[in-house]
């Protein structure tokens, strides 16, 4: 008898009213039929009737997969999904792609991505991001911390990010400016700035050009140097050494390659700076940095609130409020050099 109908349970009442074999048994019939009704309730769905818990699905695209050094960046985001209730292997799957390095393949990611049914992507790559805006329109896009997004082309407007990306930004005022005046402060006879850059990202573009800009006005010349491959490092610092610079800038984008950049560093005696934290425990001298791992855990709200119907469009991009100076005592006594006491009472971080 089908229980779960209006006619079932008249049926129900009807055998209930009925003595049995006129011995006044009707009370016996009712806790038998109250007996079946509340089995019937109580008992599970079969398999095929239970609700399907609903998996979400983001895709995320980097440079390169964590390495030591980084992985505290992925965990930071993950942590964060965590605390909205988003964990992977039970209501969460993440899609990850990975350039090695060749940000030529940004495009055949997204596309992968798309195919992969993502819901949302996340990302810490300019490149990757502007990919994502040419070849998935209408897919959600989060950002990680790229720099310059406005001037990128990433979003119309930091408070309006228009369109289907928003997320947060590394930038908070000029950090190129900052960095610049750093160098100057533990090199004060700065004259000649090189900068490790990547062509091929328009947020290290950016950021060169905003450093030249800079410079030119202080009578410092910049020297901008990239490298392909860590093979190419060697003869990056060879000619940079040629070339007498007196401080390298290296951007983000080299955040892999930080320990055999310390190390070529220091055997060539030319002092590095950063925007990365990890860079400076990687044995790159002093770094300015926001605080990514932070910027990766907020990362987590907007993936939170995308996935409960807010259009990014609606979600204003955010900017770093904290920023922590770090210096490699270690790097700066094997460079010869003495660090201004200035620099190391401001410091937040000191590796010894």
């Amino acid at each position: 008898m089908e229980l779960r109908s209006i006619d079932g349970w008249r049926k129900i009442a009807a055998m209930c009213s009925q003595p049995l074999g006129g011995d006044g048994m009707t009370l016996v019939r009712v806790a038998l039929a109250v007996g079946l009704t509340l089995g019937v309730l109580v008992a599970p769905l079969d398999a095929a009737e239970q609700p399907a818990r609903k998996v979400y699905r983001i895709g995320y695209i980097g440079n390169f997969p964590p390495t030591p050094s980084t992985a505290f960046l992925l965990s930071a985001f993950t942590n964060g999904l965590r605390e909205y209730g988003y964990v992977e292997g039970r209501n969460l799957t993440i899609e990850f792609r990975w350039a090695n390095g060749h940000e030529e393949r940004y495009p055949e990611l997204v596309r992968d991505l798309v195919h992969a049914d993502v819901q949302l992507v996340v990302t810490a790559q300019t490149p990757a991001a502007l990919a994502l805006k040419e070849g998935a329109k209408i897919l959600p896009v989060v950002l990680l911390g790229p720099s310059h997004p406005v001037e990128a082309g990433l979003v119309q407007s930091l408070a309006r990010p228009g369109g289907t990306i928003t997320g947060l930004s590394n930038q908070a005022g000029d950090l190129d400016a900052k960095i610049l005046q750093l160098a100057r402060e533990f090199v004060p006879k700065l004259s000649r700035l090189a900068v490790l850059w990547t062509p091929a990202n328009q947020g290290s573009v950016l950021s060169l050009e905003t450093v030249q800009a800079l410079a030119s006005k202080e009578g410092i010349s910049v020297l901008p140097v990239s490298a392909r491959s860590r093979d190419d490092l060697e003869s990056v610092f060879s000619a940079l050494t040629r070339e007498r610079s007196d401080v390298l800038y290296v951007h983000g984008t080299y955040l892999s390659q930080a320990v055999p950049i310390g190390q070529l560093a220091i055997r060539n005696r030319l002092p590095t700076i950063s925007v990365f934290t990890s860079m400076t425990r990687d044995g790159l001298l002093i770094s300015y940095s926001p605080d990514f791992a932070g910027i990766f855990r907020r990362g987590a709200y907007y993936v939170d609130r995308i996935f409960k119907d807010t259009k990014p469009a609606d979600l204003p991009v955010e900017q770093p409020t904290k920023f922590d100076l770090a210096i490699n005592m270690r790097t700066t006594k094997a460079l010869g050099l003495v660090m201004p006491p200035s620099l190391l009472l401001r410091a937040d971080e000191v590796i010894e």
